[in-house]
Order: C-alpha cells, then structure tokens, then sequence
C-alpha cells in the first residue's frame, strides 16, 4: 500500500465538511487503496464539536484512515499536506453588506494561504469552497506565492451537476449521460451555465435534444444561477450535500483525469488569452485534465448570446477584486 496522504479539509466541523468526511476517508476520492491522514480545521469555538468528528471518524472503523488530527492552528493542519480543501469561511448574515462579507473573508484567505506558503507541501493541490469561492481563491493564491498558481482552483462543479441533473430530467436520461456542460465565471447568480457545447451520450447536442431555445436560455440559466438560494428558502440551510458530493467529483477528477472527449468546469487563473477572460481573475471555464494537470479547452465557439453573459460574470469578478 502506498504512503499515506495528508488531506486538509477546513471547516471540518460544519455540515459540508461532516458531509465530505466519510467519502475522503473510505476512498471515495483517492481510490480504494490509499491511505489518508486527515487533518481538520476549524475555529476554536468548534473544537468540542470537532472532537466528536473525530470520534465518528474513529467509529466508523474505516482501513485506509491512517490518523485524524484535529485543530485551530493552521500551521499544523497544513503541515506538509498533498491536498487542501478550504471549505470553512464566513457566512454571510442579514443585513451584511457583500463588501463586508469579502473583507471578512480577504482576512481568512489571506492568513490560510500565508499558512499553506509556510508548511504545505509546493506540490499541494488547493480547492477553494467557502464563498466568495472565486475571490477567496485568489486571495489565498496571492498569499502563497511560492505555491504554482495553477495548484489553486475554486469549486463551481456543484453548479455543473446541478446543470447536468436539470438536462438529465428534461431529456429522461441518466446524469451521467449529459456531458460537456460549462460553468463560465463565478460562482454566483452571475455564473453563466452554458450547453451550446454539451452532449448526450449518443452524441446528439442538448440543444437538439431539449428543443426549447428559450427555455434553456431562460428558466434553465436562472434556475442554476439560484438554486442554492432555493435549498437554502426550502431547508433553512445552504447546501451540504451536494456540496460535498461537487467536492468529491472535482477532486476526483484533478486527482484521476478527465474521460477522453469530455471536460468538467474548475475556476482557475486566468492569464488574458482564452476567451476575452481578464487576466488576474479567477474564472471558471471548461478543463481538461491529465497527469493532475488541468488544461483550459481551447477553440469553442461563442455566441453573442454566450458572451455577453461571459462579460457580464467577469465584471462581477473584477468587481470583487477591486473590493476584498
């Protein structure tokens, strides 16, 4: 068996992270045969709560469990980790004005990434949950710049399967037959669900099988873009299991590749040159990955349609930046 990963997962006392745990630590993520050492991050004020993680974590008699350290201190929990997953960040209350919830954050962000620079492994692969997810990522990849900034993505795959499982049930197909569907931009009721490139399995094009322009274009594009406002008006609480699960599949997929012919969506660095995106930004777009490395997919074609919507996310971005 091989050597044990050292996994991060921030927050870890919350309902995502209590959500994640069990699929990290069962080899739901990594594969059956690799061990992992979990460390886990939270508050002070959550440190009895996350005692008792640890204690289910311990119950659940799991083989490839090699250790569980629990912790407020994150220059222990990322100590030479493989992979960070920063999902602990501040909630957005009533009455918070969105520069005040990315200010508080900026100062989150900043200190976890200063963390990961200090003790984490350069090769540590960092995915950024915690919302503002886009802008929190840059700010933790500024923070560590002796880290690649192609190791640090943010996550906008609970938006592609929320995408992907409105296709499946208006087509009748299985999730897993819809394929090629593009996060563009933020995670936020900007982002932009594109499927003028998506498929069927089969090959027929969505936009062919759904032939119903003005709903895709309409109710479906927003119904993304709120989704998680609606779980959170139904359940009183925001998204966890899903989100755990988006979590899963986006790791999966950085740790394992991409299947030939099919892209999944990531926010990652823009460098200026795909797509009209501004540099400096992280952006979600359509990747490819192979060998743990993502690739931007290059040469699609975008409508005016699709590109105004592009811009419009991208502003938000630029926006948020100019704030945090």
């Amino acid at each position: 068996m091989s050597e044990p990963l050292r996994v991060c997962i921030t927050g870890a006392a919350g309902q995502i992270g209590y959500a994640l745990l069990l699929a990290v630590a069962n080899g739901d993520v990594f594969g059956k045969d690799q061990p992992i050492v979990l460390l886990l991050l939270d508050i002070e004020p959550m440190m009895i709560a996350l005692g008792g993680v640890a204690m289910e974590l311990q119950d659940c008699a799991l083989p490839l469990l090699k250790d569980v350290v629990t912790t407020a201190d994150p220059l222990v929990s990322f100590k030479d980790v493989d992979v960070a997953i920063l999902v602990g960040a501040m909630p957005r209350r009533e009455g918070m004005l969105r520069k005040d919830l990315l200010k508080a954050n900026a100062g989150i962000f900043s200190a976890q990434g200063k963390a990961l620079n200090e003790v984490a492994k350069k090769t540590v692969k960092i995915l950024v949950v915690g919302n503002p997810a886009n802008t929190n990522c840059l700010i933790a990849m500024k923070n560590a710049p002796s880290i690649p900034a192609a190791n640090f993505t943010c996550m906008t795959r609970l938006d592609q399967n929320r995408a992907q499982a409105q296709i499946a049930a208006r087509c009748s197909v299985r999730c897993d037959q819809v394929s090629n569907v593009i996060i563009w931009g933020n995670h936020s009721s900007t982002q932009y669900p594109d499927v003028s490139h998506g498929q069927l399995e089969g090959g027929q094009t969505i936009v062919a099988a759904v032939k119903d322009d003005d709903w895709l274009r309409g109710d479906f594009i927003t119904t993304i873009q709120k989704r998680g406002a609606a779980v959170i008006a139904a359940r009183k609480l925001s998204s966890a299991l899903s989100a755990a699960k988006a979590i899963c599949d986006h790791v999966r997929d950085w740790w394992f590749g991409t299947k030939p012919g099919q892209w999944v969506s990531m926010g990652v660095l823009s460098d200026g040159s795909h797509y009209g995106i501004p540099e400096g930004l992280v952006y979600s777009v359509p990747v490819q990955i192979a060998n743990q490395t993502w690739k931007i997919v290059d040469g699609l074609e975008i409508s005016e349609f699709s590109r105004e919507k592009m811009k419009t996310t991208a502003d938000e971005l630029v926006e948020e930046r100019s704030e945090e």
